[in-house]
């Protein structure tokens, strides 16, 4: 089973649910996910919490995998996840454990694949992606300003709907931080050596 640790109500859902979407469009349809492990982002940074909650989630029945996703703010993903492999690789004592910080918000991921969700959840026709999404501070803003008739983006609501349906192929390029979330789930399902 894979535990996604994860910093929001929202994640808490989204997460298992494109980690299962990203598994079964490989063709791989026998890992268990469970649902997201909650976390307060700025707690977990600090010295002794990941370790606690990499140990704490290794506890989970079954639990033979981790990915760590957490918003990088103003945080550099590259720096940070770095620094949080580190410190996390040690508490999971040998259990695959990969770690993604979306630059900036997970958002920005539906932004650099906004035109696949033209006419969904309120996103306007004629929504057209920025240059470099994940550079928006503020995407939820972003997101609330490209929909329709005064509809506000509702992270606990949006994010699991879109998450199943924007086209993560076509984002990708536009996004360095959801390649390597779609890298980390490809490697841990090496790692458990499930080829589809």
């Amino acid at each position: 089973m894979i535990v996604p640790i994860v910093e929001g109500h929202a994640e808490r859902e989204s997460i298992p649910v494109f980690v299962r979407r990203l598994l079964n469009d490989q063709g791989v349809h026998n890992i268990p996910v469970r649902s997201g492990f909650r976390v307060h982002r700025d707690k977990v940074v600090k010295p002794g919490e990941l370790e606690r909650t990499v140990e704490t989630a290794l506890s989970e029945a079954n639990a033979r995998a981790l990915i760590l996703i957490l918003d990088a703010d103003d945080d550099c993903p590259a720096t940070l996840g770095a620094t949080l492999l580190g410190r996390g690789v040690v508490s999971a004592a040998g259990h695959p454990l990969g770690v993604v910080l979306a630059k900036k918000e997970l958002e920005a991921w539906f932004i650099a694949g906004i035109e696949s969700l033209r006419g969904q959840r309120g996103i306007r026709d004629d929504a057209t992606c920025p240059a470099d999404p994940e550079s928006i501070q503020g995407a939820k803003g972003w997101l609330t300003q490209h929909m329709e008739g005064g509809r506000t983006y509702v992270e606990v609501d949006d994010q699991p709907a879109l998450i199943t349906i924007f086209d993560y192929v076509t984002a990708a390029p536009r996004s360095r931080s959801l390649r390597k979330f779609l890298a980390e789930v490809t490697s841990l399902r090496h790692a458990l050596a499930v080829e589809p």
